[in-house]
């Protein structure tokens, strides 16, 4: 590089590590040959746009809804974390890379598959047998269960760093259900679209084609020989990964299902659908091998499928990874690895391992004792939430503990040598500055061998010194670029002959039941919240009104809020000091998370619902549902500490992103049985809750003189106002009130329309068109608009002064709220509602991991 782009260098104010690798700069000082046209055009693109990039980026991934959960609320998960600029590795030190994982996927897959059939490995000695059975991942139900075809370790993934010479080395071995490549292809996706010309020059091999090995080999393993039903088997919302679950699923085209979807019955495994079951060929599964069957493996888990072990055993499912190949994780292997490799390959492994001591060896825990402070102490059985330790940056007291530990249950632990970590440019308040780096990459069986990803999922550490480097503990991801010599040609992820069968087999119908069900009340929590919102606004509205409502009107009012958010005791006990100060109570019933029908309540129930179905929205619709999670944040901080002078206003923001995000479901969104539930549940809501108002303000009635008094609020409430006022020009008037609420087909949020509406979405669902008989919701529906439109409007605005209410309106609105209630047992019972699998009679106690 001249003297002139080294000047240009200097703006980005990058100052390689005092130790170690360095990616971008050599000993020298001066920029690696593949690293100089990047740095030249980050550096003809400045300081300044390299940070608009950068925000950018995480804008681009907040609207993806890209998460990465730490907490175990994923209403809170926060966003994932992207560097703009790429780490970058040239073609021909990445061919010596795919070369060694190849082969230690080879290894490890042999390994595997002796470890639940020969077991030559502890027949001769290669390894001790405590290693192998003390380890919390040898499952002894999995014996001899088999994958069609040689490979049964299909997913493979290796943690890589480099050493102060360059060199890689692997410091953790991913053989359970491996992740990250889907975060690996939306940081992909993201800077070749913040950076697209910079990508398009830079000639970066495409990561399209590893996912379409990773389908044809799904594709080859079907049990029975014919094109396969393949699933995604998700832990659900609650995992940290769940981003990652869905946007592979929708990727790959798989439905995405949870251990409640599926089921077990006469000897095969079943999706939950509409159309009823399902038959499952192939599960893809992103949960832990012991969570997967309560029956045979961990009895307290929820997230498995009863008796699917037995299912697998029997040859008539294919589940990828093979249950009982977390096992490879333990890294005492890797002690053991060189033997290994001489017996399966006749040579030891290519790719070296980071020196590792298993503390179950008498020898290798005396050298731990003495070493502790050099070396980094590992569990041999990898959990959630437990990282790697340092003891040299332990206290005195710590170091004494964990060797108390280590003593304790030593097989269970194992120490690692300390390797360096490579540092990288990382953007860091607007500088490059040198963060510690570590790679994930992966591998995926083939007909032949290994197909490893032309690309990688780097993590760098938050702070320059930083040894472990984890999501937990505030890693930053990278985009990875393979270079290549010249532009490599794009693949279509499903070959058309695949495209041509599948479309002939899958139907709109193959969704699980799940999904509908979270759909259906996404929608009605949605309405809940926007109705109650309406309501609020209007109650302060009227409040803070000029011209005010007869003062025997207000209790009547603040009773309706109770009634129709279902908070009670609320305004209806019998509080003089509430009713005149009612500003407390209406500000819990908007903010109080803990409260069910509130405001707050209903719009998390309707975040974490969203969260279920999450591969069914567009990134219109998850930019929304980020927008109201903001506007909820922002509503709760401006009424706690009193910023909102006047409530109503503050209110409307919420509204508005309400009534964005049904307008996209209008839009956007296919009308298949998915759409047809969220506006089934939208409008039996919407029925619902404009029945309870009518009701709750209607029926009572005010002195002769105050009579429709009530009327103007529920107007306002149900946007009927400016439609009232043209229509019939006259003073407020109950009867013609009640024609334009409940009777007015061109009314959409009138009660005769949102029947109108229900009927005909369970009408167009497909298992209802086949039937000859009307179903029992249809029938409800039937009635319930049938004795709306044959009802009289005179009676029902006729009064019986002697009880000051309206019988006729309270009759008929009391026997809607029946059938609308009576509706929604009717479609929970036929479309939701399953009876669960097998259960184990004895549940087994596992045993305790410390």
């Amino acid at each position: 590089m001249n003297s002139g782009e080294q000047e240009a260098v200097s703006p980005l104010s990058y100052r390689p590590a005092g130790g170690g690798y360095d990616e971008m700069s050599q000993p020298d000082g001066t920029v690696r040959p593949h690293w100089e046209y990047l740095m030249h055009s980050l550096n003809a693109m400045g300081a300044g746009a390299l940070v608009d990039r950068h925000q950018k980026a995480t804008r681009i991934l907040r609207d993806d809804g890209a998460t990465y959960n730490i907490d175990s609320d994923p209403s809170f998960s926060q966003t994932w974390q992207l560097d703009p600029v790429p780490l970058l590795i040239g073609s021909e030190e990445w061919n010596q890379v795919e070369t060694g994982l190849r082969e230690r996927a080879e290894l490890l897959n042999l390994l595997l598959s002796d470890i639940y059939g020969p077991r030559e490995v502890l027949k001769y000695g290669i390894i001790p047998p405590e290693l192998l059975f003390s380890h919390s991942g040898y499952l002894r139900p999995c014996y001899d269960v088999k994958l069609p075809g040689e490979h049964q370790l299909i997913n493979y993934a290796a943690d890589l760093v480099r050493d102060s010479d360059g060199e890689f080395c692997v410091i953790a071995d991913r053989s359970q259900a491996p992740s990250g490549d889907g975060y690996a292809l939306e940081n992909r996706t993201v800077i070749s679209r913040i950076l697209p010309s910079l990508f398009r020059d830079s000639q970066v091999h495409r990561l399209s084609l590893f996912f379409r090995n990773l389908r044809r080999k799904l594709g080859e393993l079907s049990p029975s020989g014919d094109l396969p039903r393949v699933v995604v088997l998700t832990p659900g919302p609650y995992s940290k990964n769940y981003f990652e679950q869905v946007y592979l699923a929708n990727y790959l085209g798989y439905p995405l299902v949870q251990g409640a979807d599926l089921t077990v019955r006469n000897g095969y495994l079943w999706m939950k659908s509409l159309d009823g079951l399902s038959r499952v060929d192939v599960l893809l599964r992103r949960v832990e091998d012991a969570m997967c069957d309560p029956v045979e493996l961990r009895g307290d888990s929820v997230l498995g499928v009863p008796g699917m072990l037995e299912i697998a055993r029997a040859g008539r499912v294919s589940i990828v990874n093979p249950l009982g190949s977390g096992v490879m994780e333990n890294a005492s292997f890797s002690k053991y690895l060189p033997a290994i490799g001489k017996h399966f390959l006749g040579r030891e492994p290519r790719l070296r391992s980071a020196q590792c001591w298993w503390c179950g060896d008498k020898d290798d825990l005396a050298y731990v004792e003495q070493n502790l402070d050099s070396l980094v102490i590992k569990h041999t059985s990898h959990r959630p939430g437990v990282h790697s330790l340092f003891p040299s940056e332990l206290d005195a007291e710590q170091r004494a503990a964990l060797l108390t530990a280590i003593r304790r249950r030593p097989h269970r632990y194992v120490a690692q040598q300390v390797v360096g970590h490579s540092h990288t440019p990382t953007v860091v308040d607007g500088e490059l500055q040198p963060r510690p780096t570590v790679l994930r990459a992966y591998a995926v069986a083939t007909e032949s061998s290994y197909a490893i990803m032309p690309g990688a999922l780097t993590r760098v550490g938050n702070v320059g010194s930083a040894l472990a480097v984890s999501g937990e503990q505030g890693a930053v991801s990278k985009d990875t670029w393979i270079l290549a010599s010249e532009p490599e040609k794009q693949v279509s992820l499903r070959p058309a002959s695949e495209e041509q069968r599948r479309s002939e087999d899958e139907h709109d119908t193959d969704i699980p039941s799940r999904v509908v069900e979270n759909l259906f009340w996404f929608s009605r929590y949605a309405e809940r919240a926007e109705f109650a919102i309406r309501l609020l606004r209007t109650v302060f509205m009227q409040l803070n009104a000029t011209e005010q409502l007869p003062a025997n009107a207000y209790p009547v009012l603040l009773r309706a809020i109770t009634h129709i958010t279902y908070t009670y005791p609320g305004f209806t006990a019998d509080a003089p000091k509430l009713l005149a100060n009612p500003e407390p109570e209406l500000l819990s019933v908007m903010l109080d998370a803990e409260r069910s029908g509130s405001v707050t309540a209903n719009l998390l129930a309707m975040l974490r619902a969203g969260e279920e179905v999450k591969e069914l929205l567009s990134n219109d619709t998850q930019r929304i549902i980020n927008d109201i999670r903001d506007e909820l944040s922002n509503l709760n901080r401006a009424l706690r500490i009193g910023l909102a002078s006047a409530p109503e206003e503050a209110l409307d923001p919420l509204i508005t992103e309400l009534l964005a995000l049904s307008g996209l479901a209008q839009e956007s969104m296919v009308r298949g049985p998915g759409w047809h539930f969220l506006e089934m549940g939208r409008r039996l809501e919407r029925a619902q809750l404009t029945g309870a108002l009518i009701r709750a303000l209607l029926v009572p009635v005010l002195p002769e003189s105050d009579q429709n008094a009530l009327l103007q609020p529920v107007l306002v409430s149900l946007e009927a106002v400016i439609t009232y006022r043209r229509r019939f020009q006259a003073r407020l008037n109950v009867a013609n009130g009640l024609e334009l609420l409940m009777l007015d087909k061109s009314n959409p949020r009138s009660l005769l329309y949102q029947l109108d509406k229900l009927r005909e979405h369970s009408d167009r669902l497909p298992t209802n068109q086949q039937l000859r008989i009307l179903p029992k919701e249809s029938r409800l529906l039937l009635e319930a608009s049938t004795q709306l439109q044959l009802s009289d409007l005179d009676k029902l605005a006729a009064v019986d002064a002697k009880n000051q209410h309206r019988p006729e309106l309270d009759q008929l609105l009391s026997r809607l709220k029946h059938l609308l209630l009576e509706t929604a047992t009717a479609i929970t019972d036929r479309y939701f509602a399953h009876v669960e699998g097998p259960q184990p009679i004895v549940r087994a106690v596992w045993e305790e991991e410390l």
